[in-house]
Formats: structure tokens, sequence, C-alpha cells
């Protein structure tokens, strides 16, 4: 029997392809409607978390912070034996001090945080971390494995996979402010979103991610690709089209107040990926 805990749309996602592989599912929800809503699946809703886990041979967590995971883990009170895997988004201090905290009471908690969306938990695909102890890794990985497209183990430090989820968000995030000020940008010169999407049919920009950050890990060596004070540049020019537009952008302020105080150092005919020279 396996429990999962916290059925939102990851945590309801990876409960029903359990199902689908013939699993006994124990669920079990803050808001009960939503672990109710997997009965029609096959799965056995609760009213407690204790309950929920009381008899299973592995818990999954799917949470929403440290807080919850550590609230939900003390209501349910794992008993000694049990496999505790936690699928949320956590701080590496906070990975850390449970995997401590329940090996001392003889419970096995594993981090092992995803790269997924609600149809990736589903379908078993998507990227899967793990990190820690050795042993506890691979006797998780039969486990785990079924249940996503690739599952990536990170090395024996407990927090490694907590780190690379941040790592991973913290990208996405830096890619959705960059779209945001395209769309911005756009609007300031009457260029309609749609046409905007039309780039991406010949500008594949993701293709170069891998050469640009090993070009940013030699910070700034070599002859440049793009000095950094022609990227100042064109980042000035499209200050300027949403400044007269009186639209405002998310991260190019920011960004440019980082070329400018590189350029200031001496650095202007150097890559522009030199920006990130003081944090290698």
């Amino acid at each position: 029997m396996i429990a999962v805990l916290g059925t939102g749309l990851l945590g309801s996602g990876f409960a029903r392809a359990l199902r689908r592989a013939d699993q006994t599912v124990h669920v079990w929800n803050r808001t009960a409607a939503r672990a109710r809503a997997l009965e029609v699946d096959g799965a056995q809703a609760f009213d407690s978390a204790a309950d929920a886990i009381r008899g299973v041979a592995r818990v999954h967590l799917v949470l929403s912070d440290d807080a919850a995971v550590d609230a939900v883990l003390a209501a349910a009170a794992p008993a000694a034996g049990t496999r505790v895997f936690d699928h949320s988004t956590t701080s590496p201090g906070g990975a850390v001090e449970r995997t401590r905290h329940w090996l001392a009471r003889g419970v096995t908690y594993l981090h092992a945080p995803v790269f997924m969306g609600p149809q990736n938990a589903l379908e078993s695909t998507g990227l899967m971390l793990v990190s820690g102890d050795r042993v506890v890794v691979e006797t998780a990985k039969p486990l785990l494995t079924p249940m996503t497209g690739k599952l990536v183990d990170l090395g024996t430090r407990v927090d490694a996979a907590a780190a690379f989820k941040l790592l991973g968000n913290m990208f996405l995030m830096a890619l959705t402010a960059g779209f945001a000020d395209m769309l911005a940008l756009a609007k300031a010169m009457q260029i309609s979103p749609t046409d905007l999407a039309k780039l991406f049919d010949h500008f594949n920009p993701g293709a170069s991610v891998q050469a640009r950050f090993k070009r940013m890990l030699e910070a700034g060596n070599g002859p440049p690709s793009w000095e950094l004070a022609m990227a100042r540049k064109d980042a000035r020019l499209m200050q300027d089209e949403t400044d007269r537009a009186e639209l405002v952008l998310t991260f190019l302020p920011a960004f440019a107040a980082r070329m400018d105080q590189v350029i200031a150092e001496g650095h202007g005919r150097a890559d522009w990926t030199i920006v990130g020279k003081d944090f290698l």
C-alpha cells in the first residue's frame, strides 16, 4: 500500500498514475474534497494523514513548503520502518533537518523534488531529483523510477536535490521575467503578442543555453561574441522604447544596473557573460 499526502494538481497525478499501475493507494489532503475526488479512480480517501498512512509501506508527500511538510509529518507520525518520499519544493536546510529528525525515529526520509507538471505526474514523465545516503538512494530507485521519465542522482549531499530544484526554478523564473519584458517591449513598439510569438519559429535561443553558460564560467576570457558595452547599448534602446510607452519592465532595469557596474570596473570590451564573474 502507498499513501499520497497532498492531492493538489501534482499529487493527484501521482495518485492516479499509481492506481493505473494497480497499486493500492491511500490519499489525504487538507481540503478533503480533493482527496475524495480520487475515489473514482480507486484510491481510498482518509480524513486524517495519520489514518491515511497506517499500514502503508511508503508515503509520498506533495505539499507546499517546509512548514506544511513538517506539520503533516508531525500529524501523520509515520511508524519506524516507513519510507517517506518528499516531492515538495523546500529549503535545503529543511531537507537536511527532516532527514536527520526522522532517521532518529527509524523512518527513512528522502527528498525527491521534481520538475513536472500535472500531466507529467499522471504520465510518469518529467524529471525527479534525489541525493543523500547511498543505500537509501539505491533502494529508493526501483520505487521512484517508474514514477518519472528520468531519475537524476545528484550524489551524497543530503540537500543537493533541494538545492538543484531551487536553481532550476530560478532559471524558469528568469525565463518568464524575460518573456514578460519581451511582451512589454513588443507592446511599446506596437507588435502584437501573436506576431511576437512568431519570432521563435526562427530564433531558438534554447539551443545555446549550455554553450552560453559554459562561456559564463570562463568569466569573459577569450574573444567576445557580444561585447558587454554593446549589450548595454541594446538594453538602453529597449528601456527607451518602453519608457516612451510608459510601460514598466520586470528584469531589465536590474540587469542593466549590473552591466553598468561591470563596465565601470573596466570590462566593457569583454564578452557580456562576464556579468557573472563575481559568483564564480
